[in-house]
């Protein structure tokens, strides 16, 4: 092989064993944090923290399954039994699983002189469901649990060492499952523009900038009002539930496991912007940035009049203009992303998932990712002389 893409290879392969490492190193971390709340008497910041655990990993196991299960209708590669998948799945071990099959056949396309069109889109496939799963868990657990740590150190003035490197290293993790799941998004576009280091920096600095601020209040609320944190939250998340719905999102192969997709979904817009529907997304990313604007603001405007009860109000005065600047940052960086860095394209009908083509016998038999190709079509916008795509609707399981 040339040495660009040997090296892009290598690259990606280090980027996996990176994010699998970083995984273990995050469960690790969240085991200890719990045992030394356990150990320091706070048995209700322990439980929360082992709640919020034990809920996005039951939920990643899930989506895991439901994926495995659709696709072995087509497997193409050499699988374990039927039983040691779901054994694996009830130990909560299937992400793990699903990262470490990645990386052998990420590591089996490096160590070929000349990878074959299948091992390459083997890898592309497995790599593509990994990044959707990390991105999940990003949400379903990083991102609380982020939260959570902030409102205790707000609430109680101070914050120990351990504390601050896991708000840091957890608004670089968050920002980073971004950018991977977009860097993995555009190995479904049928031309795979790479993505260039000033694109990933903007792309990385406009999501770590506007996640902060929108943290930062939820967690100021969290600390003001315990009690009614849960009713803010799922008052929002039934909303963005209802809006999630009537897009009429088609990801998951059964109609259960959609819901599980939906409600998924409306926990990252609670936080982030997620688009789930095709068609041009302005009008929606604008709905729905005003909305988390609103409710930001109202959020600080509960702070304004509680101060007081908060011993880090001092602190407080500091972080929330610095979180408004920020904020600010993060929209032009993103504005100047989506005018200038983000791709167009064109869906021929004949290339749906990386290069492969359709209609040719080789194409047919190569795997190919579909319902992360379908999340591709709706993130990417389609030139404007596209022809309407034969397989709508076909996008559950693999080809």
């Amino acid at each position: 092989m040339p040495w660009s893409p040997r090296a892009a290879l290598f690259w990606d392969l280090v980027l996996g064993v990176l994010g699998t490492l970083a995984f273990l190193i995050d469960l690790g971390a969240d085991l200890w944090a719990a045992s030394q709340y356990v150990l320091s008497g706070r048995y209700l910041w322990a439980a929360l923290v082992l709640a919020l655990l034990g809920l996005s990993s039951v939920a990643l196991q899930l989506f895991s399954w439901v994926w495995l299960r659709a696709d072995l209708s087509s497997p193409h590669a050499p699988k374990p039994p039927g039983h040691c998948l779901a054994l694996l799945h009830v130990l909560q071990l299937g992400y793990l699983y699903r990262c470490l099959q990645g990386l052998r056949q990420g590591l089996l396309v490096w160590r070929q002189e000349v990878p074959t069109q299948f091992d390459l889109a083997y890898a592309d496939f497995l790599s593509l469901d990994v990044s959707m799963l990390r991105l999940f868990e990003t949400f379903l657990e990083m991102t609380p649990q982020l939260t959570l740590v902030l409102a205790i150190t707000l609430q109680s003035g101070s914050a120990e060492y351990y504390q601050w490197v896991s708000i840091c290293t957890s608004f670089v993790g968050i920002s980073w499952a971004l950018l991977d799941y977009h860097r993995a998004l555009r190995t479904c576009l049928p031309s795979k523009p790479l993505l260039g280091l000033g694109a990933s920096v903007i792309y990385f600095l406009w999501n770590l900038l506007l996640l902060w601020p929108r943290v930062l209040v939820v967690a100021l609320f969290s600390a003001l009002f315990p009690r009614y944190v849960a009713l803010h939250f799922l008052g929002l998340w039934l909303v963005l539930l209802f809006w999630v719905w009537l897009q009429g999102t088609d990801f998951m192969p059964d109609p259960c496991s959609e819901w599980l997709y939906r409600a998924t979904v409306a926990t990252i817009l609670y936080f982030s912007w997620f688009n789930v529907a095709e068609g041009r997304t302005r009008g929606r990313a604008t709905i729905h940035l005003a909305f988390l604007l609103n409710d930001s603001l109202l959020l600080v405007v509960a702070w304004v009049t509680q101060s007081t009860w908060l011993p880090s109000g001092c602190l407080l005065q500091r972080l929330l203009p610095a979180a408004g600047a920020c904020f600010l940052l993060g929209l032009a960086l993103r504005l100047v992303y989506y005018r200038w860095l983000h791709p167009s394209c064109r869906w021929e009908p004949d290339q749906v998932d990386g290069t492969w083509g359709l209609h040719s016998l080789e194409g047919r038999q190569l795997p190919q990712n579909r319902r992360m190709a379908h999340l591709a079509k709706n993130f990417f916008p389609k030139g404007r002389d596209e022809a309407a795509l034969p397989w709508k609707g076909e996008v559950n399981g693999v080809l």
